[in-house]
């Protein structure tokens, strides 16, 4: 019962904050993401007569809180399936994790899908991020991966993840690496506490709409436009909670500022950030060396990125 699966990170393009239902989590509202490639998570699971449940990512052995994570996603695979043997688990990135990259939502997709691979599960995509989901939120788009859309349902059964577009549609994605410790969850609890939090529920249907539309449109510039909006509020509600969290660095300012000169002088260029100091720059493929050149002239490290599918299972073991 062993077996293997890859999955792309994700872009929020309309993100989330907060949850409803912490254990399950489940948010507020809907949201809207975009896989990004070639970012990739690997991961193997084998089921067995291991005496105890052991999972490393990039490495580095889990315990603790970030084994209950694992546990959350497996534990239910092995509830639906009546597999009842304990696992070793191997996961690795291609790209820097915890820097505001989606690396928790490609590797908790990654991990439910070769976990109910491993018991002989025969789910949807859209079924097994309802799994992925409950390791990490943003997991259950990185499961049906491209352009997608979460639904924020009621419950466990209808919070699920479906794709609106897939990657023939492509648009050019330099990632500006900002290095800095995110703290998701702490950031979901605080936004709860800002004032603008329910004026954000208010905003937020009506994004949703226009994103949808604008993605059915190809309509990359306007994709760009929302997904810079949809940021800054973010982060204003994020920096003014209880603990007024400011995850952005000076050089995520220095990032915004230079997009913004570029879209000036003519360049199609948008940020996006997600929960952390890094930054997306969306943009039209034929912009993307220029982008990223200008970027790379402040002195800050990039990945030029392509847009993803679905999560999918490989023969490639990592053990």
């Amino acid at each position: 019962m062993k077996a293997s699966a890859r999955s792309h990170p994700i872009q929020g393009l309309i993100k989330y904050h907060g949850l409803r239902n912490p254990k399950l989590r489940i948010p507020y509202h809907d949201s809207i993401s975009v896989a990004t490639a070639p970012t990739v998570t690997h991961t193997t699971i084998e089921f067995g007569d291991f005496e105890v449940d052991k999972a490393s990512v990039d490495g580095t052995e889990l315990s603790g809180s970030s084994l209950g994570r694992i546990l959350s996603v497996v534990d239910e695979v092995r509830a639906r399936s009546g597999v009842n043997h304990k696992f070793r688990m191997e996961s690795l990135n291609n790209f820097p994790s915890n820097i505001g990259l989606g690396a928790s939502a490609s590797g908790f997709a990654a991990l439910a899908v070769a976990a109910c691979d491993a018991v002989g599960l025969k789910l949807t995509l859209e079924q097994i991020s309802t799994i992925a989901r409950r390791g990490a939120g943003s997991a259950a788009r990185s499961v049906t991966g491209a352009y997608s859309l979460w639904k924020t349902g009621h419950d466990d059964e209808d919070s699920y993840s479906y794709q609106i577009a897939s990657e023939e549609f492509q648009m050019a994605i330099i990632v500006a690496l900002v290095p800095a410790l995110k703290l998701t969850d702490d950031a979901h609890k605080e936004v709860l506490e800002s004032p603008f939090f329910h004026s954000r529920l208010a905003y937020v249907h009506g994004a949703i709409a226009e994103m949808k539309s604008a993605i059915k449109r190809r309509d990359i510039s306007r994709i760009g436009e929302l997904a810079e909006k949809d940021s800054l509020i973010l982060h204003g509600i994020t920096m003014t909670g209880t603990e007024e969290l400011i995850l952005w660095r000076p050089e995520t300012v220095e990032v915004i500022l230079e997009v913004k000169r570029m879209r000036a002088e003519g360049i199609p260029a948008y940020f996006s950030i997600d929960t952390g100091a890094t930054v997306y720059i969306n943009t039209e493929p034929d912009h993307a060396l220029e982008v990223e050149e200008r970027i790379q002239a402040l002195g800050i490290d990039t990945m030029n990125c392509a847009v993803g599918g679905s999560a999918r299972a490989t023969d490639e073991h990592l053990f």
